[in-house]
């Protein structure tokens, strides 16, 4: 049996998601091959085990360098272009590598190989009101129009960005941040845990450390709360992104960071050590953060723990919809030091005792769930390349 061959054109080799997606596909039994960038973010010592091609490093937010480096990356591509030339499905994660994508197919490849485009987020250049922005979503209109599938991780992304701003009618698969198991899996619990009721509630951040907002939320929330409310932090910090938090953490007695901790094997202890999880992403209010859905909420809700969320959100009204979680009124520290003085220890019992009888394929990415979204990019029939 031949084994069809996917490319993927990635932003950042080590990074978590990253490596779980290409491990996703090669579980599917897929031949895959990568062009990777990488940014520094996480995870220094790891090595591929399948075959790559580095076209380099690239910055974070620098986004002079971010094009050089793109313009950079076309000699290791041209390289490696008997990957490109034996491809039967190119993927193109994020923007930079779709033109990058687009580029090396035009330049060295088949040009009716079909391209997927993985859009991970939908970057602030892309909303903004002024002429950059116009030219940045003109500049993605383009090459929307020659993609053969667009795959997002949350509907918000279509129904607020693709369709009524893009005007985008193409193919659309979605597959959710969910909860990824590249080995055995880790079994759920089968009761909510048990409670210290004189103890204080401990409010978890886990994931990508990158928001300022929700940092500042947190850390006025512990001020207010003083000995009634406990913060753990678990994670790898963008520095870039929120600043010196050591010295904020340091500083505050009922404050805890962690660092980085092993996917997927350091989460059963970090989500039982939880009584509720901070699910909102702030990033980039009004836009990307209010359309996105994070992978914490699919994460928390395996281990039966409450995610808390901005009820205007993406990841509000699918934690309310769901019972996933709570939810509060406004992204404040006000709003969330009046949630978490409100809720008793038997409701937060409950609800994670409700989490926990919902059914696994709720918060579980299954191998099924990629080869069907991948699948209108297979349907393209080789005569047709």
């Amino acid at each position: 049996m031949i084994m069809a061959r996917v490319l993927v054109f990635a932003f950042d080799l080590k990074e978590a998601s990253q490596i779980r997606r290409i491990r996703s596909l090669l579980q599917l039994g897929y031949d895959v091959r990568s062009l990777a960038f990488q940014r520094g973010n996480m995870n220094a010592d790891f090595v591929p085990d399948w075959t790559n091609t580095s076209l380099g490093h690239v910055p974070n937010e620098n986004y002079g360098k971010r094009l050089l480096a793109l313009i950079r990356a076309l000699w290791p591509t041209f390289r490696s272009r008997q990957d490109l030339r034996s491809a039967d499905v190119i993927v193109a994660r994020n923007f930079d590598l779709l033109i990058l994508a687009w580029m090396a197919r035009s330049l060295f490849g088949r040009r009716r190989v079909p391209i997927v485009y993985e859009c991970l987020d939908i970057h602030r250049l892309f909303t903004r009101p002024d002429a950059i922005g116009a030219l940045m979503r003109w500049c993605e209109r383009r090459l929307l129009a020659r993609v053969q599938l667009l795959i997002v991780s949350s509907p918000g992304f279509v129904e607020h960005y693709f369709v009524p701003v893009q005007g985008f009618l193409g193919d659309v698969s979605i597959i959710e941040n969910k909860l990824w198991f590249d080995g055995a899996k880790v079994s759920r619990p089968l009761d909510a845990p048990r409670r210290d009721a004189q103890g204080p509630i401990i409010l978890s951040w886990v994931g990508s450390i990158r928001c300022a907002p929700s940092l500042q939320i947190l850390l006025q929330t512990a001020d207010r709360m003083g000995k009634d409310v406990q913060i753990n932090i678990h994670g790898n910090v963008h520095r870039h992104a929120v600043g010196d938090i050591d010295a904020a953490v340091e500083s505050r007695e009922n404050i805890r960071f962690f660092g980085p901790y092993s996917y997927p094997g350091d989460l059963e202890a970090i989500y039982a050590g939880s009584d509720l999880v901070w699910a909102q992403d702030l990033w980039q209010s009004g836009a990307n953060s209010d359309w996105l859905l994070p992978n914490r909420i699919y994460e928390a809700s395996w281990f039966g723990c409450p995610s808390i969320a901005v009820e205007t959100t993406e990841t509000g009204r699918k934690v309310a919809a769901e019972q996933l979680g709570l939810t509060i009124s406004e992204p404040s520290a006000d709003a969330l030091v009046a949630l978490l003085r409100r809720i008793t220890r038997p409701e937060l019992s409950a609800l994670s005792q409700g989490i926990l009888e919902q059914d696994d394929k709720q918060f579980e990415l299954r191998p099924e769930a990629i080869a069907d979204a991948l699948s209108p990019a297979f349907r393209i029939s080789p005569a047709d390349r």
